[in-house]
């Protein structure tokens, strides 16, 4: 996580984080009014900006809110921020919400949104973590179902991490209805007869910058893929379970709800999906 003095960017101004200060009539503060996106950095280079860029840019306009930046003004705002930090590896964290102004639901007129960014450094999964695979636990998808928007109105996420926190598990997979849908903060991949499987893209899910990516991985590596419908059957009893996010680029999971997924090992297609993202890192970074 960031530290206390990391430089971060507020309305205009780069500031330490200590230093910075946001109205508590802010409407993301009082309604988390508001929209982000997370954007991993590797060697000072942003990676697959332009998806993540346009990822920000559909969330704000499926809220109402006007993008304060275009594409290049976001990416110059970002590499100052990175430039402004220490580390070679980051995540810059974006946030944009409706603005400051007396408290009432429906939108209000006239007001400028409120721009934050911070840098933190990038959270490495240790390597004998990763080598190993973690624990996840299920749960019920009680979230509203407007999951392909980047809100900033998590609670419904918060709830569901706890759960896997609680008992020390690395996320918590959802399921609605009899169907997978992602988990709390990662997409989720099933492997079923050397065959790579992701829930379809819809409303209910949030499409993570690394669906796009695996798809593309997937096709290089000649491993076969297809979005369709995934029973929490067929979750249970996968050869392989995978999540991917920013910040667990791909990572194998090899407890689930306290039983062995396969022979509780990562399997060889997220061995060979997590080599082909490293690779991947080198060269869609800007």
């Amino acid at each position: 996580m960031p530290s206390a003095d990391s430089v971060c960017y507020l309305n205009g101004e780069y500031q330490a984080l200590s230093q910075c200060q946001v109205s508590v009539l802010d409407r993301g503060f009082i309604f988390g009014d508001g929209v982000y996106e997370v954007i991993p950095v590797y060697g000072r280079r942003v990676f697959r900006a332009d998806a993540h860029l346009a990822r920000l840019s559909r969330s704000l306009n499926a809220v109402g809110i006007t993008n304060p930046c275009s594409g290049d003004g976001w990416l110059a705002l970002a590499r100052e921020l990175i430039a402004r930090n220490a580390q070679d590896d980051q995540c810059i964290y974006i946030q944009v919400t409706r603005g400051v102004a007396r408290r009432d639901h429906a939108f209000p007129q006239g007001i400028e949104p409120t721009v934050f960014m911070m840098s933190f450094p990038f959270p490495h999964l240790p390597v004998a973590k990763r080598a190993g695979g973690v624990a996840c636990i299920t749960a019920p998808d009680l979230r509203w179902r407007n999951g392909h928007i980047k809100s900033t109105s998590l609670l419904g996420n918060v709830l569901a991490r706890q759960l896997s926190a609680e008992v020390d598990a690395a996320e918590t997979i959802l399921i609605r209805e009899g169907w997978l849908t992602e988990a709390s903060a990662s997409n989720v991949w099933i492997v079923r007869n050397g065959r790579l499987c992701a829930p379809l893209r819809d409303r209910d899910k949030l499409e993570g910058i690394r669906v796009s990516l695996l798809e593309e991985l997937s096709q290089e590596v000649g491993i076969p893929l297809e979005f369709r419908p995934i029973a929490e059957w067929e979750l249970r009893c996968a050869d392989e379970i995978l999540l991917t996010s920013a910040t667990k680029e791909v990572l194998s999971v090899t407890t689930l709800d306290q039983r062995t997924v396969s022979d509780g090992q990562p399997g060889v297609v997220s061995q060979a999906l997590y080599a082909a993202y490293q690779k991947a890192k080198g060269e869609q970074s800007v």
